[in-house]
């Protein structure tokens, strides 16, 4: 597992998450967007990057992620950073580096040439280990902590977090965080699928953001009651049909186009399981391959 992959998922789904890391952050901070960007001449990508309104110009933050000893990590994250900082000077007033380790021992041993960067108010080291008591942390830098913590307690704390969420945030805060806590299940542990991972945490159908969207979707075209029925009590052939619907509708079409045909046909052959458990996995698929993937490695039921 690649905790790096993790902490960019979050930041792609709530990029205000790092600034709560700094003593500090932007007055527009939610207006920031997480993004990679590439450089030409030399050509490389910077995978964390938090770029502030394109009509402000602003600070530019870049984020490093390092769960595993780098020697080279400041020479490159310097070096690619003020190129990236030069190429775009019009763009922005200032930048910031932050790097999130797990614990002090990950740092890169040799720190000297870069003394000046590293105590400056520019340049933030962050020790996961070294916040506090996960219970007693805000939620969002909690989430990021989850990440650090040993697999037979993940669980647990997972439940304890959503329970804080439900009680102390907006209902569509904790939706946001239900979301992240199953990314972050689903990325510790790499054997769970999404609907096993809601099934970790407690939450139950109702909960997920597939299904609000399709009861959502229902209400609109006078099909909530196909949908408690279709979903709810399990009738295959109407639960399966609104939910190819679903997928067709409001996450390919806007994506990649048409479902082909052929797919079509292997998705309408499959369980009323197999189907909602697809709707989960959806949310993560960057493209069409994605989901052929997911279909070829999919185990054939008895």
């Amino acid at each position: 597992m690649r905790r790096d992959s993790i902490f960019y998922k979050l930041f792609q789904e709530a990029p205000t998450l790092l600034f709560e890391l700094l003593e500090e952050s932007p007055l527009n901070a939610e207006q920031y967007r997480f993004d990679s960007v590439a450089v030409k001449e030399p050509k490389f990508e910077i995978d964390g990057v938090f770029l502030p309104p394109d009509a402000e110009p602003g600070v530019v933050y870049f984020c490093e992620v390092q769960f595993q000893r780098d020697e080279l990590l400041y020479e490159r994250l310097f070096g690619e950073s003020f190129l990236y900082f030069y190429r775009n000077r019009q763009r922005f007033t200032d930048w910031e580096a932050v790097v999130i380790y797990p614990t002090r021992s990950t740092e890169q041993s040799e720190t000297h040439p870069y003394r000046s960067l590293l105590s400056s108010n520019q340049v933030h080291l962050v020790y996961l280990d070294e916040l506090g008591a996960i219970e007693q942390l805000p939620l969002g830098v909690a989430l990021m902590a989850l990440t650090t913590i040993d697999e037979a307690s993940t669980p647990e704390v997972a439940r304890l977090l959503l329970g804080r969420s439900q009680r102390e945030e907006s209902e569509a805060a904790s939706r946001a965080i239900i979301e992240m806590l199953t990314t972050i299940l689903v990325y510790k542990f790499t054997n769970l699928n999404r609907r096993e991972a809601e099934a970790m945490l407690g939450i139950t159908l109702e909960e997920t953001r597939f299904y609000r969207e399709a009861k959502e979707e229902g209400r609109e075209q006078g099909l909530e009651q196909g949908i408690e029925q279709g979903i709810e009590q399990g009738r295959e052939q109407e639960g399966r049909a609104l939910i190819l619907r679903q997928l067709n509708r409001r996450l390919f079409n806007r994506r990649v186009g048409i479902l082909p045909e052929s797919i079509t046909t292997r998705i309408a052959d499959l369980s009323i399981e197999q189907i909602e458990t697809l709707a989960e996995e959806l949310l993560d698929f960057q493209s069409i391959e994605d989901l052929e993937v997911w279909l070829e490695n999919l185990p054939q039921e008895d």
